[in-house]
């Protein structure tokens, strides 16, 4: 990354922007190149905070004085760098470009953590107000795994009435809006449904282990060799006319209980080893989140054999407890929240929109939620005018707008947003 210089020094994480409060942290930024795709004149800064988690914050020229906070994806699960916000300041730079504002926080730590990242989710806000004033307006924007990152954010740092909102609205976008532990259980049983038909992570002459636990903390395995074995098992990295009868039918087999497509395998095999391997053994200390002791897997060529030989393994309460705790929502949510999910997203499924709609509907604050979707199948990125399609739609309402109609989103891109890309709003 190129640093073109030191800006500011000891600036202060303070609610109350340009007001210094004694022994609160500091934090130093220096102006770095922004993204070409935020348009010319975008000034943009880095810096790191006091609990080590990198920043990127972007102005541009046409400022209209509102700020998005970016809570982003993954859990990545290498170590944070100073870059590393980079990539989704230019994805989001649609944005930016209308006028926006921008920060996104790297949180302080690889791995997994929801309470952790909406902790540095918020500081990024403090640091912006700090910098540049309080913005008219600021709203929150969660991506993925970040989705969960802003919904928590905004249940525990919204602000209220009499002290103030610290944010005026919430966009969620192909977000995991399930919560923790209804998130992740298919991987597991792709870790049991994959070990029965290929028996090679862990291969037999290794240490065994769980499949739950994702790998030992020990364990030197790397993506490339996770790969490998994948490829060997079922030829996933050939086309289909080159894989053996057996490869073939052990691919088929596997997709089908387990409902993915084929070009999601090695991802979500990768999700459910290395960030399994952070979730249950730091963050859980071991603990098991996940069960499978009475799933009937269904939609192989052999359900009885599969059912029968499959590992099994049984939740333990505590590690639930504890993975609730940091990362299931309560649906109290208190600021107008927009969520943007497409249809077929092969990473989140927009099944867990139904189960948000139930969250918050048994917290009684329905009237602060709309959901809306579109003929979309990327998970990581949608079509720019959906993006400003749903935060138009969300600053009308912060405005004094009738709640958002998802029935309208589609005529309403089409209006006004149709030159940023296809409008593909529809109503499941």
């Amino acid at each position: 990354m190129k640093r073109l210089g030191l800006i500011a020094a000891a600036l202060v994480l303070s609610s109350s922007p340009g007001q210094a409060q004694p022994n609160e942290p500091t934090v130093r930024t220096q102006r770095i190149d922004c993204p070409a795709s935020t348009g010319r004149g975008t000034r943009c800064v880095s810096g790191q905070d006091e609990n080590g988690a990198w920043f990127v914050a972007a102005v541009p020229a046409n400022w209209n004085r509102r700020l998005i906070v970016h809570s982003h994806g993954g859990p990545r699960t290498g170590s944070p760098e100073a870059e590393d916000e980079l990539g989704d300041l230019d994805r989001f730079s649609v944005m930016v470009r209308h006028g926006y504002a921008w920060i996104g926080s790297t949180y302080r730590r690889g791995g997994y953590g929801v309470r952790m990242a909406a902790e540095d989710t918020d500081n990024a806000r403090k640091i912006f107000w700090s910098l540049y004033g309080r913005p008219q307006r600021t709203l929150l924007h969660g991506q993925s795994w970040g989705g969960n990152v802003a919904a928590k954010a905004s249940e525990l740092y919204a602000g209220n009435a009499e002290d103030g909102w610290n944010y005026d609205g919430v966009l969620i976008t192909n977000g995991i809006v399930s919560g923790g532990t209804r998130a992740y259980g298919f991987r597991a049983d792709l870790r049991a449904v994959y070990q029965f038909y290929c028996a090679n992570h862990p291969e037999p002459n290794e240490t065994q282990y769980p499949v739950w636990q994702g790998l030992p903390l020990d364990s030197r395995m790397t993506r490339a060799e996770l790969r490998r074995r994948i490829e060997t098992c079922t030829g996933v990295d050939k086309p289909a006319e080159r894989r053996t009868p057996e490869q073939a039918a052990k691919l088929r087999d596997i997709l089908a209980v387990i409902g993915i497509e084929e070009a999601e395998l090695v991802s979500h095999m990768n999700w459910a080893t290395f960030l399994f391997q952070d979730m249950v053994m730091r963050r859980l200390d071991g603990r098991n989140p996940f069960d499978n002791s009475q799933t009937v897997y269904s939609g192989s060529s052999g359900d009885a054999a599969l059912n029968a030989g499959v590992e099994r393994f049984v939740a333990d309460p505590e590690g639930v407890a504890m993975l609730a705790h940091d990362a299931d929502l309560t649906g109290q949510i208190v600021r107008p929240t927009l969520t943007l999910h497409a249809l077929h997203d092969p990473t989140v499924s927009y099944d867990v929109e139904a189960l948000y709609t139930a969250t918050v509907a048994a917290a009684g604050r329905s009237q602060w939620l709309v959901q809306v979707a579109t003929d979309e199948a990327d998970h990581s990125k949608l079509s720019d005018a959906s993006y400003m399609t749903a935060l138009d739609a969300l600053e009308g309402w912060i405005d004094g707008a009738a709640k958002p109609d998802p029935a309208g989103f589609q005529r309403r891109c089409e209006t006004l947003w149709s030159r940023q890309g296809p409008c593909l709003f529809v109503t499941p």
